[in-house]
C-alpha cells in the first residue's frame, strides 16, 4: 500500500466517522469509518518506514564500472554504505 492509498483510506474512514448520520440495524457505518483510518494510519506508517528500502533490507549498494567494452578484465567496483 502507498502513501496515497494511506491517505485516501484515512480520508474515506474521517468522512464515513465524523460526517455521515445514517443508522442501520445490525451495521455501524462509524465502526467502518474508524477501521478505515487505522488501517490507512499503519500503512502511511508502514510507507514511510520502509521508503529507502525499495530494493528490500539491504542498505549498501555495489555498483560496476568498465573501462570500456573491449576490456572487461579492468573494473572498479564502487560500494556506497547507505546508512542514515
Amino acid at each position: 500500500m502507498g502513501l496515497g492509498t494511506s491517505i485516501f483510506l484515512i480520508a474515506v474512514g474521517a468522512i464515513l466517522d465524523f460526517a455521515v448520520n445514517v443508522n442501520v440495524q445490525g451495521f455501524s457505518i462509524h465502526n467502518v469509518g474508524v477501521i478505515l483510518m487505522v488501517v490507512g494510519i499503519l500503512g502511511c506508517i508502514l510507507s514511510m518506514v520502509f521508503w529507502n528500502s525499495w530494493g528490500g533490507f539491504n542498505r549498501s549498494r555495489r555498483t560496476v564500472e568498465y573501462d570500456s567494452v573491449d576490456a572487461p578484465v579492468r573494473r572498479r567496483v564502487i560500494e556506497e554504505d547507505r546508512t542514515f
